[in-house]
């Protein structure tokens, strides 16, 4: 049975996401008189103002990742493998050209026209507006590989082809000749750029070499070389200094002056990964630049010696994170350990909220005098962190532990730094033995104490303040295998440990005494303690789940749990859901009241972290090889969600990771699928003919039903009552074909207690249904129409059963009767008690004195007699039950 789309969570988007390998390009709104530059993320363009970088579009999404990327004054052109696709208004999709057989690794606008060449050496020219094909030429692979394509300035209908032969070619492709073959330098062109002079283009080379040439003359104007590998990109300044800059595959940027031709300077490092895309932005003294380190950064050049400084930067993690957990209590940052060894955090609520608290060193001076690349004091990435707000303003607030390595380093949220402390045992201070690391950490929730575990075993407290070590739990260590897991809980009563070996330990925080040791069925993976409840989590190696209540010390739920390795767990803030993920790329949640599995669902690459916000809006996940942080939002917040078991044949759907943008269509599958939406149930009229039900009336209507007369006495009018109207010569009548006269209680004026109708009262819908039920011994009429009555009508339709009152015995024995089938159905239990009662109270002397309603009415007792001892023992054993839970020991 396979539900469509992730029941309980839905895709919202994603954060961390700002640049891929693909060049970006900077375009010019005439209009807003403002630059915008466009990025590649994934299967969306993000475009973002010049001015403060800030995010301005999102397009939709492609059906897969963007691979090239280009622009002109009214569209951007995006491709994916064989597939171009323009987009306008930075969002939709408004042109599709189909028609390579390859891969598109290049394309360039051109007036009408867009040029694409995939790399099976197939150029084609579309026109823009009819998506048709204008032209198609195929050059062989052999002898001329397109590798680079550029329009030269004021050449009409003309371009300028390079290629990895290293020969260059000027075509006409209006009328589809070759004009001109440069011979070129023996080495692979790989990128061709215009300079601010008419007729020279920047030619970048694989060997290293950027040759200034103009192309009208055939003749090299200068020669430069750099030495860190093949030329990835090239920009000229324009704003009057005559500044060339060239990326290159190590990050690093040479910039050339022209006039002088030599090297004016070097910006190492400007990106941790290939330069992808450089561009100065024309008549300012800001360069952009992009690469596939996730990161977009704006370079200003204003200092001495014409280097540039960063000006703006969006940054994410430049290797996928390991670890996420929101941070504080609102709910909306999420901090992030990355395998590039930072340590990020990014906000929910806008991308200017986010800050990188920095890289993990040894020490801090000499890290920076060495550079990113040869820093050899960086430490190893982040595997495990505990953060914590309490005294984040007076001292760190974040402890963690890296791969492989024996010092817990401290974080300063406020500071955006690392802390002043390095937490490792004192017997350690000397020399570090390389086989033993720190495996767990977690920080008190007041954030004065760090309780670090060992691979060894052992478990040290520390203090965050001043980095003093307050003691170690257990003679020599905790446990005889690796730590697995530790948690402190809410009110530093306790800690607990895990280990390896499958024991669990529970420790008096400041005494240090063990309190209670018990053995796990397997060895655990790691533990989870939400700290409110006083519930801890703990994953198995077997891949099962089990959930251990603190205050019992008892396993209370066992989950079966996954396919794989458990990665990481989360607990809902109120915790009653676990949500768990694992290697088998499911991410499954748990309901524990119920101990059911209540949402499941499968993604592309496995979630290796999870943290649910503390306000329950959103789980965050991270994924194997994603540079990005996921948010999926929570629908029980928002809509009705079934939260009721899934079935034992339950197939899970895959579920794609969210966009950029928050989806759109959420709200439209819910319509579509109503299997996923929760049935709003209607409790039936009797839940079983054993079972003894009761009305759904409120209390009002028949509790009071025995005070009636002396909630009339305190209800009493103080004034004397008026004096009737006298009566009409016509009594009013109601419309119809029969005669019917309109009763007293419809008239707005108080019945006269004087003139009594005798003969012309009319008898009551009540009384007629009582008389037609003597015969066919239907009673649901009667009890439905005394059931929409309120307590003095009730009493008036009763007093009126009587002889005196115009009644009659036989009216008299229908009312036991329906009393009887009330009983005998065991419905409307607590009814049938209320309006016998009242009937007793009213008419005991007629009861008593006719036979037949005696005989009735002692039928009626054994009846309620037999009902209320079978009540009683439910009664008796339920509280029996009661008090022994109650005072058995647990």
């Amino acid at each position: 049975m396979a539900r469509e789309g992730a029941g309980l969570f839905a895709a919202f988007r994603v954060l961390g996401r700002f640049s891929g390998h693909v060049p970006h390009v900077l375009r010019y709104h005439g209009r807003h008189r403002e630059f915008y530059l466009a990025a590649a993320v994934g299967r969306s363009v993000h475009t973002y103002n010049v001015k403060k970088l800030g995010i301005v579009a999102v397009s939709n999404t492609l059906p897969q990742d963007i691979t090239c990327l280009a622009a002109d004054r009214m569209l951007i052109f995006a491709s994916y493998d064989n597939i171009l696709h323009a987009f306008a208004r930075n969002k939709e999709v408004v042109h599709t050209y189909e028609g390579h057989k390859a891969r598109i690794h290049l394309l360039q606008p051109f007036g009408d026209h867009v040029i694409s060449v995939d790399v099976d050496n197939v150029l084609i020219v579309w026109n823009i507006q009819s998506e048709e094909e204008y032209l198609q030429i195929d050059f062989d692979k052999a002898t001329f590989a397109v590798s680079a394509l550029l329009h030269p300035s004021t050449y009409l209908n003309k371009i300028l082809l390079g290629s990895e032969q290293g020969t260059l070619q000027l075509w006409n492709i209006r009328s589809n000749k070759l004009l001109y073959s440069f011979p070129g330098w023996g080495f692979a062109v790989t990128t061709l750029e215009q300079a601010p002079a008419v007729d020279v283009v920047a030619v970048g080379l694989v060997s290293g070499h950027i040759i200034v040439h103009n192309i009208k003359f055939d003749e090299t104007l200068m020669k430069f070389q750099q030495d860190w590998g093949p030329i990835t990109a090239i920009s000229f300044r324009t704003d009057g200094h005559p500044i060339m800059a060239a990326g290159s595959p190590v990050g690093h940027i040479a910039l050339w002056d022209l006039e002088e031709k030599k090297l004016m300077c070097q910006m190492q490092d400007a990106h941790s990964t290939a330069v992808a895309g450089m561009s100065f932005v024309p008549g300012e003294p800001l360069l952009i630049t992009n690469g596939a380190d996730n990161a977009l950064r704006v370079w200003i050049f204003d200092g001495p010696g014409g280097t540039g400084r960063v000006l703006r930067s969006r940054m994410g993690h430049s290797a996928p994170p390991t670890k996420i957990r929101y941070h504080g209590q609102n709910g909306e940052q999420i901090l992030s350990a990355g395998q590039d060894g930072t340590l990020q955090s990014f906000s929910t609520v806008h991308e200017k909220f986010n800050k990188s608290l920095g890289r993990g060193s040894i020490n801090k001076k000499k890290s920076k005098k060495k550079g990113l690349k040869l820093d050899t004091m960086a430490l190893p990435p982040i595997t495990a962190f505990a953060s914590e707000v309490a005294h984040q303003s007076d001292w760190d607030g974040i402890i963690a532990c890296h791969q492989g390595y024996i010092t817990c380093t401290t974080w300063n949220y406020q500071k955006t730094s690392m802390g002043a402390h390095k937490l490792r045992p004192e017997e350690f201070s000397k020399h570090k033995p390389v086989d033993i690391y720190a495996t767990a950490v977690d920080i008190t929730s007041c954030g004065n104490f760090a309780v670090i575990g060992m691979s060894t075993g052992q478990v040290d407290v520390y203090n965050m303040q001043s980095g003093i070590h307050r003691g170690r739990y257990g003679k020599e260590k905790a446990h005889e295998g690796a730590i697995r897991g530790l948690a402190v809980d809410g009110l530093n009563q306790l800690v607990i440990t895990a280990g390896s070996e499958g024991l669990i330990k529970f420790w008096k925080f400041k005494t240090k005494d063990l309190v209670y040791s018990s053995e796990l069925s397997s060895p655990p993976s790691g533990i989870l303690l939400h700290r409110d409840s006083g519930i801890l989590g703990i994953a198995f190696d077997d891949f099962t789940i089990s959930v251990l209540d603190i205050e019992t010390r008892k396993i209370v739920r066992t989950f079966p749990g996954h396919h794989g390795r458990i990665n990481d767990m989360t607990f809902s803030p109120d915790g009653r859901w676990l949500i768990t993920s694992s290697m088998d790329c499911s991410i499954k949640t748990w309901d524990l009241p119920s101990g059911c599995l209540i949402d499941c669902f499968l993604v592309d690459s496995a979630a290796v972290s999870l943290t649910m916000s503390p306000t329950g809006d959103f789980l965050a996940s991270a994924h194997v090889d994603d540079l990005g942080i996921y948010l999926w939002s929570n629908r029980s917040l928002y809509s009705l969600v079934s939260l009721r078991p899934l079935p034992a044949d339950y197939e899970p759907s895959l579920v794609a990771l969210p966009t950029t943008c928050p989806m759109q269509d959420v709200d439209m599958s819910g319509d579509e699928e109503p299997s996923d939406e929760m049935i709003e149930y209607v409790s039936p009229e009797q839940l079983g003919e054993q079972l003894v039900t009761l009305s759904l009336l409120p209390e009002s209507r028949w509790k009071n039903l025995l005070n009636l007369d002396v909630i009339k006495k305190k209800n009493k009018p103080r004034e004397p009552p008026k004096v009737p109207k006298s009566a009409p010569f016509f009594i009013p009548t109601v419309p119809g074909l029969i005669p019917r006269y309109i009763p007293p209680e419809e008239e707005n004026d108080t019945q006269s207690k004087v003139v009594n109708l005798g003969v012309l009262a009319q008898k009551s819908d009540f009384y007629v249904h009582l008389e037609e039920a003597l015969s066919t011994n239907e009673y649901k009429a009667p009890l439905e129409l005394l059931k929409s009555l309120g307590p003095s009508n009730i009493e008036i339709e009763l007093r009126g059963l009587a002889p005196e009152g115009g009644g009659s015995v036989e009216v008299m024995l229908s009312f036991l009767r329906m009393i009887g089938m009330m009983l005998k159905k065991k419905y409307n239990f607590e009814l049938a008690q209320a309006y016998l009662a009242l009937f007793l109270k009213l008419h005991l002397k007629i009861l008593s004195s006719e036979p037949n309603l005696l005989e009735e009415l002692s039928k009626l007792s054994m009846q309620l007699e037999e009902t209320w001892i079978h009540l009683q023992s439910l009664f008796n054993q339920s509280l029996c039950v009661l008090t022994y839970m109650k005072s058995a020991l647990l």
